[in-house]
């Protein structure tokens, strides 16, 4: 299922994204909400692509199976705790993303310092996480960039909150019912 090569086309896809990140964040800093709009859209593009292209070219890596997530939560929290500082996203919010990502990372790490084998492969609710936490970021980068009011987002805010603590809540139900189930890794975060 994995590929030797570890500097194939998705991963360098990834690299971008995570070289992306200080950019975006400088350009959000700068309140240059245009340029980071298309930075963000650029990041967002390579995560879908880097994914799609080790699929289909058969080149998967156990690097890229742990830097493509990585690489989506840093661009993520980033962009959340960028925005936070900006007051463009609630404080609150950005608590439960992170608080949400912190708790896993522990759970994955207790896992492994008890030997435990734990699954944290990427689920249906994980991937819909990232795809509201993404899409909520470009809508305010968005709006930002329009001088639009931001509370017209108001409902999709609670919604990508709402998914987010319910797929924390599915992965630490996996991590607490099937510990002993064999973890099955994939590029998608």
């Amino acid at each position: 299922m994995f590929t030797s090569s570890v500097m194939n086309v998705p991963n360098s896809l990834t690299l971008l994204r995570i070289l992306l990140i200080p950019v975006f964040v400088s350009l959000l800093g700068d309140e240059r909400f245009d340029a980071a709009l298309v930075v963000l859209v650029i990041a967002g593009l390579t995560d879908g692509l880097d994914g799609t292209i080790a699929r289909v070219a058969n080149q998967q890596t156990k690097v890229g199976a742990y830097l493509d997530p990585l690489a989506d939560k840093l661009l993520l929290t980033a962009g959340f705790v960028t925005l936070s500082l900006l007051h463009l996203v609630p404080v609150w919010a950005t608590i439960v993303i992170v608080s949400r990502d912190l708790l896993l990372m522990a759970a994955a790490l207790l896992g492994r310092w008890t030997a435990q084998r734990v699954d944290i492969s990427p689920s249906v609710w994980g991937k819909a996480t990232t795809l509201f936490q993404l899409s909520y970021l470009l809508l305010v980068v968005a709006l930002a960039s329009r001088r639009m009011d931001l509370q017209i987002l108001a409902p999709f805010l609670y919604l990508m909150v709402g998914v987010t603590c319910f797929s924390g809540g599915h992965y630490l139900y996996r991590y607490l019912f099937f510990r002993g189930a064999a973890p099955v890794r994939t590029r998608e975060a």
